[in-house]
């Protein structure tokens, strides 16, 4: 198991096991007795109600997310800087975002994003160096390139900001990641076409303006002509 393969790396380490599944009924109670979370979960539910129990708390979030070839890590303190709602207000529609069973993984990538978190985990509790507090670091591994980018605390944000609407745990994350808002709902209707449906369109003349939002590389390996 994971905590054997620490203990056997360190032995002086002290690993505490929770054996249950988190949620709401538990979160704040095993957050508290902890200085710091960090989360290497995979699905926006999660993510949700560990921020917002972090956020309740005064507890520092270090949060890494990949996906396929990319990847993201941050640190959300509330006290200090922005939260995860600051920079994702809502979840993405439901199938939008696949998980990476579904979407798959640079392997690699799983290492890399989990020793920036470990290092800024490091960081908070020694004291050294500058934290991810209020930047989003983004890294693409097939250009072996790191991107920094500003965030600010956002002053409508649903739970840290000015006025907060959300002062507790929600009820029911799994619905709140499977509900959309009617904004969603109006930026989505008829957002997406099948391939079978763009092809008639070039074929019947249709005006048809393509643009491909992959990275380079992934354009290189096969791309729809005309984008």
């Amino acid at each position: 198991s994971a905590a054997d393969s620490i203990r056997e790396i360190n032995p002086l380490v002290n690993v505490v096991i929770h054996n249950t599944a988190l949620d709401r009924d538990n979160v704040k109670e095993i957050f508290s007795q902890y200085d710091l979370i960090v989360d290497g979960t995979d699905n926006f539910a999660t993510r949700y109600m560990v921020n917002d129990a972090a956020v309740l708390l005064g507890k520092p979030y270090v949060w890494g997310s990949i996906y396929r070839f990319d990847g993201q890590a941050s640190v959300f303190w509330e006290e200090h800087g922005p939260c995860y709602r600051c920079l994702y207000p809502e979840p993405p529609p439901p199938g939008m975002v696949p998980s990476c069973a579904e979407g798959g993984v640079l392997g690699v990538l799983c290492a890399s994003i989990g020793s920036i978190q470990v290092n800024e985990a490091i960081k908070l509790i020694t004291g050294i160096g500058e934290p991810l507090v209020g930047r989003l670091m983004v890294y693409d591994a097939l250009e072996m390139e790191y991107r920094k980018i500003k965030v600010r605390k956002d002053p409508n944000c649903a739970l840290c900001g000015e006025n907060p609407t959300v002062t507790d745990l929600l009820e029911d994350y799994e619905d709140f990641c499977g509900a959309v808002s009617e904004e969603a709902q109006e930026a989505t209707l008829n957002a997406t076409i099948t391939a079978r449906e763009l092809k008639d369109w070039q074929d019947a003349g249709k005006d048809v303006f393509l643009v491909d939002v992959r990275e380079p590389a992934e354009y290189e390996i096969v791309s729809i002509p005309g984008a």
